[in-house]
């Protein structure tokens, strides 16, 4: 069918309808404006799915993607399309995704990018053996099945040098490659200057391999490695999702974590626990959060190891930090070992609904919740609260929304609205949203 994108939504594809029915269909890699011909895919009653087959009238947008594997890969969306493109694309559904819920009284989008390639500082890759070689790489587009790379642009140098000089070790160390059998995905984290490498091996029950051994080998080749663990998963399925994953600790070598250094001060950040994924803009992102905030008391909640809360403890009286994870707790803990400040390992809701009926009110909240995003309970156990000033952390504009309409109907304002761009080349985004009680 010949069809003309009209605009790109979440997700990366691009929408058109059909001229004869009226039904919307979306094609991946196209961009706004132009003319295609694609072929249908999927077909529901209300919109289909179809496959580019080619360009008849490409927009001025469109680039030669920067990596052999777009297109095929599951990683990737908007490589087809030049950055700034990239950048008003995502701004514009960021608009979209508040005006369809109601929120029409928006502030200007305020965009904020940086480098474009190389920006990643985590990577996992799934194990697996082709053509008699072990092979390294990722999920395929709309797929479990396993897809080999011999490169990832949108990761840090560091990354790729590791897992390719681990590979290579396999090919003549019995060693390694007994590790790489056994596993079935690698996980490597670097800080934000390349200085230092973590490296995680998930396997499936346990595996008996010196694991001191390979880490020795593989550092005389990447010198940067500081520790390596080995994460143990279930064993009743390879496909099972991350976010249920529950593994557990295994052997481990060298140092536990590592120090990340952003936005001026330094972070320790245990193997696996969560950090920020941009190493460009990980100060942009702090800056926007906490800048020019000060006060008696702030609340930093889904606290991870206090990126925020150490940031506001330099302008606050006092601050807390709340975190649901154990792992990430602990380095929250670490984190915030001043006088005036305090680490609480608590879920969010059960935090809030003990201390939403004390006395003690925060002038300032932050949060930087999961994809899911706040809901509806902690939504109006905020709206209780009645805090002046809320900053929302957002990787998702459908949850975001969702979520900033109950905090606008219980009385605050959106004052400042920020695309934080964390994740070029993809459809993902990041946004910092500022909202005023009666503002």
């Amino acid at each position: 069918m010949r069809l003309q994108i009209e605009k790109v939504v979440y997700g990366g594809a691009g929408l058109a309808h059909q001229a004869e029915a009226g039904k919307a269909v979306f094609v991946p890699f196209t961009l706004p404006g132009e003319i295609v011909e694609a072929e249908l895919s999927v077909e529901k009653d209300a919109y289909g799915g179809a496959e580019l087959v080619r360009v008849i009238e490409a927009s001025s947008d469109r680039v030669a993607p920067g990596c052999v594997h777009f297109g095929a890969c599951g990683g990737c969306q908007l490589q087809h399309a030049e950055y700034s493109a990239q950048m008003r694309m995502k701004a514009g559904i960021l608009r979209e995704s508040l005006e369809r819920v109601g929120l029409v009284e928006l502030p200007e989008v305020q965009s904020h990018g940086d480098a474009f390639w190389g920006y990643r500082n985590r990577i996992r890759l799934r194990i697996a053996e082709m053509d008699g070689a072990l092979r390294l790489g990722y999920n395929r587009r709309g797929s479990n099945e396993f897809l080999p790379i011999q490169e990832c642009p949108i990761a840090a140098p560091l990354l790729w040098r590791a897992a390719s000089a681990l590979l290579k070790l396999a090919e003549t160390d019995k060693g390694a490659e007994r590790w790489l059998r056994g596993a079935v995905e690698i996980e490597f984290f670097s800080n934000g200057d390349e200085t230092k490498l973590q490296m995680t091996l998930f396997v499936r029950g346990a595996l008996s391999a010196d694991l001191k051994g390979l880490c020795e080998r593989l550092r005389v080749v990447v010198p940067e490695l500081v520790g390596a663990g080995v994460s143990i998963l279930a064993k009743e399925s390879a496909l099972r999702s991350r976010r249920t994953e529950r593994p557990a600790a295994g052997a481990s070598w060298g140092a536990e974590g590592l120090l990340y250094r952003a936005a001026g001060a330094d972070y320790w950040v245990s193997r696996g626990g969560f950090f920020q994924v941009n190493r460009f803009l990980i100060d942009t992102m702090v800056r926007l959060v906490t800048e020019g905030r000060e006060g008696r008391l702030a609340w930093d909640l889904y606290a991870g190891v206090g990126l925020f809360s150490k940031a506001l403890a330099k302008a606050f009286e006092r601050v807390v930090g709340v975190e649901g994870s154990e792992t990430a707790a602990a380095d929250l803990a670490g984190t915030l070992k001043g006088p005036r400040t305090q680490a609480i390992c608590a879920s969010t809701v059960d935090f809030l609904r003990h201390t939403v009926i004390q006395r003690e009110r925060p002038e300032v909240v932050v949060m930087d919740p999961p994809r899911a995003g706040l809901g509806a309970d902690v939504c109006e156990l905020l709206v209780r609260l009645k805090a002046a000033e809320l900053v929302y952390v957002s990787c998702d504009p459908v949850t975001l929304a969702r979520d900033l309409k109950v905090l606008v109907d219980g009385g605050y304002a959106l004052v400042e609205l920020h695309l934080v761009d964390m994740f070029p080349q993809t459809f993902h985004q990041e946004t910092v949203v500022v909202l005023r009680r009666g503002a």
